[in-house]
Order: structure tokens, then C-alpha cells, then sequence
């Protein structure tokens, strides 16, 4: 027998046996692939009612209330007998304003998104001297107004259906169906018939959004008024130094929903008076006397901090328990300085109570912060946390600045120190955010890295920021290497948690 026969003669049956073995031997199981259900958007239903602004003129001029900032022309908040309102405010609109023909109009300044229908309730304001058919005024003027839309941020408007028209001195509804989703904000006008000096006044109230989705809306409002610095004093109640009065709502001192369940980043104590550590019920900081400013603020936020029970309160206020010696800083310390009075945990966040709102007002809890910085890029990110809470979810927050020069409004060049050198101005404004679902054991559930998520963003403090924060993204452990000093973020995670989330920068919204 030749070699090859020889060779083929043995291995054959040998390879055949060997396939056997393989065909008796169970198929290794497919790999399970996780299946991904996308979150079904959620209906939303948000109702602006009007009842805590402030607009009491017919000038040209913004108030907030709790979905955000209204610009009201020819228009006030009314709260006279005259005005129908459903509750104790509503928009008073005014026909004409003076004797000229330009109608007054109320407008937002914000934008809504996955619209399905916006309501508004509306009536002829019952001020009847001259708005209906008496024997001295013969003639009823007609009264109506229009609704216009925007999907340019209010550059440019639409009107939309037919002027509505108003024959009575009641509320009634009026539902605007929109098919549109994209981000759009809207602006009411009275066209009511000018006739001689005669001015029809309206009544707006209780305009409702509906949609499916995220709606875009911050509920609570804008955190911060324009123009701060422009000279408010902050003349709440009360002007004097004050401390803080804890109520019920207070966070605990330890534990789930304390507001250093996280760590205490530069180990802040009462033996330091730049590393001076205060809690203050509402919210737990390092203040540094030097400075006039916190090294930083960390504070809980959850459904049961941000209720709206109570309006922002402006009552800015020094603060009467510092350390012996130390300058307090009063509420008019950064009065025409440029910079506004940032607040650190803000007001919007401390809503339960007035003594939660009054506690943000004192002027411990601020630093100068460049206007278009605070109003904008940080109002923006806010407002997204808070509307992480909405969406489900509590979230543990501290932020803090660090350096010295920034450059506020108006100002030609860097700006270090102000209220004659007492109060530092920072270069750098930072936040660090853990967000997780709404649920108990909250330090043990944060081990697992992958149920969390950590926002950490870092600006520097001048007046053109961007309005967009996901532009400042940063990981935590580049604010830790920017502010130095063993600064430890997170520091009560286990290690080896705190090395798997410090070095991953989020996506953003």
C-alpha cells in the first residue's frame, strides 16, 4: 500500500469521529441581546395662572412667574375688582396704549415644546365707564384679540386662526389646537376698536400648554430677574442681617436626601475661616471670609423641594452667623458692580417654604457672576435638573467657583475684587450634578456606576457666555484639577466608583 493510501486510511475515520463528537455536543446558546423600550413620551398639562409675578404698570417691561419670563406691553398684572381673574392676579391688557393706536400685547420669553393645544382663558375686564353702551357712551367698542406664534425665538410671528371676540365680563376658554412640535413661544395682542380716548381692556388668565413630550418648560420660572445688578437692593423682609429658620421641609443632617450624602469636597469644618464649614438647613457650604463667597454649596433637590408653595422672595440678606471678625456681606455689596448676585443653591430649588426661599436670599449663598452667565447658561441648567426631578428622579448637587478676575456687564476689562475689595470675583463658575431615580438607599444604589448619571460643567465667569451649558461640559475630575488643594469630589463613593464616573464627560441633554 502506497504512503497517501496509508495516510488516508487512518486519519479518515479519525476525522469522522471527531465530527461526530461534534454533532452530539448541545450548540453553544445564541448571546442574549438586551432589548432597549424607548420611553414613551409622557403627556404634560401646565398651567401658568399668573399668581406669583409682579407687574403692576402699564410700561414695557418682563416678570417671571412660574413658567418662566412674560414680557407684558400696555399690560400689568391686575388685581383690582375690575379685573376677572380666576384666583387673585390676571393680565390686564390694554386696547391702546395712551391715545395712540399700537395695541398692548403680552408675549413670552420662553419656548414650549411637543404642543398639542394651548387654552387661554379670557374676558372683557369689567371697567365699564366707557367700554359698553351707557347714555353717555352710545357706542359699544368691539372688543377682540389675536393669538400670534413664533418658531424663531420671537423674531418673527404668525397669527393663528381667527381674532377671537369678546362680548362679556366673564373668563372663557379658548383651546388653539397645534400640530407643530418644534420649540415655539406665542404673544397675545388686543385689537380691540380704538374709539377716542376709550381703551377696552382685556383680562387673560390661566393659559394652559399641552403636549406630549418634553415640554421645555422650567417650572418655577427663571431662577434669576434681569438686571440684578442694577441697582436692587433686595429690599425684602427683612433688610437686616439675618440667620436661617429651619421649618419640617428642611433636607435631614444625614442620611438619604441630606445634602452632603455625597462627601464634604474640602473637608470643611468650623476651625477654618476660609474653609468655614455652614450648614444651613436648606443647603451645606464651605465659606471662605476672605473671599466674601462660598467655596462651594451642595444641596438635595427632589418633588418635595421645588413645590412653588411659596414665590421668589428677593429678600436678600447678610448673614449674622459668620465667624468672629469676619465681614458680612450685605445685600447692596455688589450694587452697580456689573456682576449680579449668584446664587450658589437656587431659589427656584427652595420653593416648599418661605423659610426655604429666605434661606437662598442670604448673601452667603452668592458670588459675582457675570449677568448673561447667571441668567442664561446657568439659569438654563437649572432648569434642566429640575426638570430631571419631574422626569422621575432626585438629584444631589454641589457647585463652587474658584480663581480671581472675571468680567461682568459693562465692564472693559477684568474685574478681581469688589464692594472695596471685600467680596472676591471668580474666574470660574462650576457644578457637579449626580442624577438617579427617585428611590431610598440612595449612596448604597449610587455604587453601581451605571445607575447613575454625573453632569459636572465648568464656565468661565464673563458676561458672553454661551446660553447653552452642554457647550461647558468637563468631567469631575477636571474641576477637582482646577480648583486643587486635595480637592476630592464624591469623595464618600468607594474609589474605584469614583474612578469609573470622574472620568467620563455626559452627553448633555
Amino acid at each position: 500500500m502506497k504512503l497517501k493510501h496509508l495516510l488516508i486510511y487512518l486519519f479518515v475515520p479519525l476525522a469522522l469521529a471527531s465530527c461526530k463528537r461534534d454533532i452530539d455536543e448541545p450548540m453553544p446558546e445564541e448571546p442574549t441581546v438586551p432589548v432597549v423600550v424607548p420611553a414613551v413620551p409622557k403627556p404634560y398639562a401646565i398651567t401658568e395662572d399668573f399668581e406669583n409675578g409682579v407687574k403692576p404698570g402699564y410700561d414695557v417691561a418682563d416678570a417671571t412667574t412660574i413658567t418662566g419670563l412674560w414680557s407684558y406691553n400696555g399690560a400689568l398684572l391686575g388685581t383690582d375688582k375690575g379685573d376677572i381673574k380666576n384666583g387673585k392676579k390676571s393680565v390686564r391688557i390694554q386696547g391702546t396704549k395712551d391715545n395712540d393706536k399700537r395695541n398692548g400685547n403680552l408675549a413670552m420669553k420662553f419656548d414650549v415644546k411637543h404642543l398639542k393645544s394651548i387654552t387661554i382663558k379670557s374676558s372683557i375686564a369689567n371697567f365699564a365707564d366707557k367700554q359698553f353702551v351707557t347714555p353717555t357712551n352710545p357706542v359699544a367698542l368691539k372688543a377682540s384679540w389675536v393669538l400670534q406664534v413664533s418658531n424663531d425665538g420671537g423674531k418673527t410671528y404668525t397669527q393663528i386662526g381667527e381674532a377671537v371676540k369678546e362680548t362679556d365680563t366673564i373668563l372663557v376658554n379658548h383651546v388653539f389646537p397645534i400640530t407643530d412640535t418644534a420649540a415655539q413661544r406665542f404673544i397675545i395682542f388686543n385689537t380691540s376698536e380704538y374709539n377716542g380716548s376709550n381703551k377696552v381692556r382685556l383680562n387673560i388668565d390661566d393659559i394652559t400648554f399641552t403636549g406630549i413630550g418634553e415640554s421645555g418648560i422650567t417650572i418655577g420660572g427663571s431662577d434669576t430677574p434681569p438686571d440684578d445688578n442694577a441697582g436692587n437692593t433686595g429690599g425684602g423682609t427683612p433688610a437686616a442681617a439675618r440667620g436661617v429658620t429651619l421649618g419640617a421641609d428642611a433636607p435631614p443632617v444625614t442620611g438619604d436626601n441630606s445634602n452632603v450624602l455625597f462627601g464634604n469636597p474640602s473637608g470643611a469644618a468650623t476651625i477654618s475661616v476660609d474653609n468655614y464649614l455652614l450648614d444651613m438647613g436648606y443647603f451645606v457650604e464651605s465659606y471662605s471670609a476672605t473671599r466674601g463667597t462660598p467655596n462651594w454649596v451642595s444641596w438635595h433637590l427632589d418633588a418635595t423641594s421645588s413645590t412653588n408653595a411659596t414665590p421668589r422672595l428677593d429678600n436678600f440678606a447678610a448673614f449674622n452667623g459668620l465667624p468672629t471678625g469676619a465681614y458680612a456681606v450685605q445685600s447692596t455689596s455688589y450694587q452697580n458692580s456689573g456682576f449680579d448676585r449668584g446664587h450658589n443653591c437656587p431659589s427656584a430649588d427652595r420653593t416648599s417654604s418661605a423659610n426655604a426661599n429666605s434661606a437662598t436670599f442670604l448673601m452667603t449663598n452668592m458670588i459675582p457672576q457675570a449677568p448673561q452667565n447667571n441668567q442664561q447658561t446657568w439659569n438654563n441648567l437649572e432648569g434642566y435638573l429640575r426638570n430631571q426631578v419631574t422626569a422621575g428622579n432626585e438629584v444631589y448637587i454641589v457647585m463652587g467657583s474658584y480663581g480671581n478676575g472675571g468680567v461682568g456687564k459693562n465692564n472693559a476689562s477684568v474685574v478681581t475684587t469688589i464692594d472695596n475689595g471685600h467680596v472676591a470675583v471668580p474666574t470660574n463658575v462650576w457644578k457637579v450634578a449626580v442624577i438617579i431615580p427617585t428611590g431610598n438607599s440612595d449612596l448604597i444604589r449610587a455604587g453601581n456606576a451605571s445607575a447613575i448619571r454625573v453632569i459636572a460643567v465648568n464656565t468661565p465667569n464673563i458676561n458672553t457666555t454661551n446660553s447653552d451649558w452642554t457647550r461647558y461640559l468637563v468631567t469631575v475630575r477636571e474641576i477637582e484639577t482646577a480648583v486643587g488643594n486635595g480637592f476630592n469630589l464624591l469623595s464618600a463613593l468607594p474609589q474605584s466608583v469614583q474612578d469609573a464616573i470622574e472620568v467620563k464627560k455626559d452627553v448633555g441633554i
